[in-house]
């Protein structure tokens, strides 16, 4: 069933850095960093000798319809193997290995991942297991070390977790920050002599509701109220809204009634205007007898 979000009739993103997995311990950590990538705009996975086999129903369940992900993974026995045709690698470790190598965000990297693809290199984000992350020989197989600035104290992640971040700031540094949508465009602003109209019905429905308690006090909470609306920087679409809110409450509940009456009766005239020159005729008739 497609999720919230889920648009099928718009361009799948596809390509990005590949995106290593080393003996992942959990189908479902799999199918959730799937999900994560597809997300974001990642498509190429590579599993290393996960625990539970491949393929893996609980990968399926947990990708929420990244399926084609999983189904284009590629699996393979080692890093090593994974990493073969690989330009650069980057791996991911909240711990210090004590390695001369650099050591970035995922910010950085992902912009330098950018470049590095644009120029035909490829680039690969090598995540390890659950339970004990990468082994410090598969970190000396990566030419750099990303890390998050996560709390020392606390810093292992969830691995789909860790996958989500990374794909995100990649999904950032590709399409320079762009956002899927935006604010629509808003009624045009509202004309000077349109706003000074609301004040006068506005302070007009006021006066007469009694609000203006103090003689004394009235001009000043006037200009306060009309300051209030300055500050809103109202449309010609806001100002009809807020008319007509100003109608509804001065007329009630039982004004609205009649007016609903009283458009229901020309309706059913418009609908039936023989029906209407009958009774006139019957009156007629009568008036003459």
């Amino acid at each position: 069933m497609p999720g919230a979000g889920t648009d099928s009739t718009k361009p799948w993103i596809a390509g990005g850095p590949v995106v290593i997995l080393v003996e992942p311990q959990l189908g479902e950590n799999v199918g959730s960093a799937a999900r994560a990538m597809g997300n974001f705009g990642l498509s190429r996975l590579r599993v290393v000798n996960p625990r539970e086999g491949w393929p893996n129903e609980k990968a399926r369940i947990f990708c929420a319809g990244a399926d084609r992900i999983l189904e284009d993974a590629q699996l393979f026995p080692d890093l090593r193997s994974a990493l073969a045709d690989v330009s650069y690698a980057v791996a991911t470790t909240a711990r210090e290995r004590g390695m001369a190598k650099p050591v970035n965000g995922a910010d950085m990297v992902a912009q330098d991942a950018v470049v590095r693809l644009k120029a035909g290199e490829d680039v690969a984000l090598v995540f390890g297991r659950e339970r004990t992350g990468l082994y410090t020989e598969e970190v000396s197989l990566c030419d750099s070390i990303l890390t998050l600035p996560v709390n020392p104290a606390f810093a292992s992640l969830n691995l789909a977790t860790a996958v989500a971040v990374t794909a995100y700031e990649w999904s950032k540094a590709a399409t320079g920050n762009a956002l899927p949508f935006a604010m629509p465009e808003r009624s045009p602003p509202a004309d000077r002599v349109d706003l000074f109209a609301f004040f006068d019905h506005l302070e007009r429905e006021l006066e007469e509701a009694a609000f203006f308690r103090s003689p004394e006090k009235a001009p000043s909470t006037t200009r306060n109220i009309r300051n209030i609306f300055h500050r809103c920087e109202l449309t010609k679409q806001d100002l009809a809204t807020l008319h007509g809110m100003i109608t509804a409450l001065v007329e009630g509940r039982e004004g609205r009634e009649q007016r609903k009456a009283e458009r229901n009766a020309k309706a059913a005239a418009k609908r039936n205007p023989a029906s209407s020159t009958d009774i006139g005729a019957a009156g007629e008739g009568g008036a003459e007898g």
